[in-house]
């Protein structure tokens, strides 16, 4: 199965796009049959383990907590692809009790500040925490199995530079951001209901509890 492009050359996350679903084509009919597909095949793989894909779509998975605060799911990679890698092949030995490598993503989130993307191979969380006015401290962390041994197991130049380089192109996307929040030209805009509606639900829960407090 050959992948579909999914996004053009200049996306904001060139490496991630290649491998994740997440920015695709929201309305895409033949994307929407090679997810399905993905989903199927690593659902297939994953019977033994007791596990299944449960987010078939493209675009951000939708928070399912009343309050709208965490999620967690698990959803398929591109075709090729079976760990959060430059080339999507494995960077560490297998972690836990999975018997194959090709087991998509664990993704575990809470609004506004964590998240964490768990490949077959290994794990990666990030954590922001506010530093001041307009700075935020962030925290990366990249997880192998326990008994891994680097330079033996694993190597850095493998497993760090696909959340490496996405990490450090949001943070880009967002100082820029904030730039032009700061300019005295700024006019708030709305929110893309598409793209955008987790942004939208934390903003309105955000407000709801300022109100009450």
């Amino acid at each position: 199965m050959l992948a579909l492009q999914r996004e053009p050359p200049a996306a904001n996350h060139p490496h991630y796009v290649k491998a994740n679903y997440d920015n695709a084509p929201i309305d895409d009919p033949a994307l929407k049959r090679e997810i399905e597909a993905q989903a199927r095949a690593t659902t297939s793989r994953l019977a033994a383990d007791g596990l299944a894909i449960d987010y078939q779509e493209a675009g951000m998975v939708r928070f399912p907590s009343p309050d709208g605060w965490w999620s967690i799911n698990r959803t398929p990679l591109a075709p090729g692809w079976v760990s959060e890698s430059m080339d999507g092949r494995p960077v560490a030995p297998l972690m836990g009790s999975y018997s194959t490598r090709d087991v998509g993503t664990l993704r575990m989130r809470t609004m506004p500040n964590f998240w964490n993307h768990a490949s077959g191979d290994h794990a990666v969380s990030t954590r922001l925490a506010p530093a001041g006015p307009q700075t935020t401290r962030v925290q990366v962390q990249w997880l192998v199995r326990e008994d891994a041994i680097e330079g033996t197991d694993y190597t850095l130049d493998a497993l760090l530079p696909f959340w490496e380089l996405t990490s450090e192109q949001d943070w880009t996307l967002c100082e820029n951001n904030q730039v032009g929040i700061n300019s005295s030209a700024f006019t708030p805009g709305p929110y893309s209901t598409k793209r955008e509606y987790n942004v939208i639900r934390y903003t309105e829960w955000y407000l709801h509890e300022i109100a009450r407090s």
